[in-house]
C-alpha cells in the first residue's frame, strides 16, 4: 500500500517538476500554513491557516506540528496603472 502512495506522490512530483508553469499560473491558495495532525493511523493536515499562531492553537494539546503550505499562492496584486 505504501508502494502505491509512494509512486503517487512520485508521479506528481515529476510532473509539477517538468512543468513550465510559474506559480501564480496556479490557483489561488491564500493559507500560508498546515497544521499536521499526529494520530495512530497517520497523519492528517489542514492547510487553512493565515498565521503560525493560528496554526500553533489548533495542534495545542492534540498532538502534530505546523509546517509551511507547499501550495501556498497569494493572489497577485491588480497591476498598477501609470499616471501621466
Amino acid at each position: 500500500m505504501w508502494l502505491i502512495q509512494f509512486a503517487i506522490v512520485a508521479l506528481a512530483a515529476l510532473a509539477l517538476a517538468a512543468s513550465p508553469a510559474r506559480a501564480y499560473d496556479y490557483p489561488y491558495d491564500p493559507y500560508p500554513w498546515c497544521a499536521v495532525y499526529s494520530s495512530d493511523m497517520g497523519a492528517a493536515s489542514n492547510c487553512g491557516f493565515l498565521t503560525l499562531e493560528q496554526c500553533r492553537a489548533t495542534v495545542s494539546g492534540i498532538g502534530g506540528f505546523c509546517e509551511p503550505n507547499q501550495f501556498y499562492n497569494p493572489r497577485r496584486s491588480a497591476p498598477r496603472r501609470h499616471r501621466r
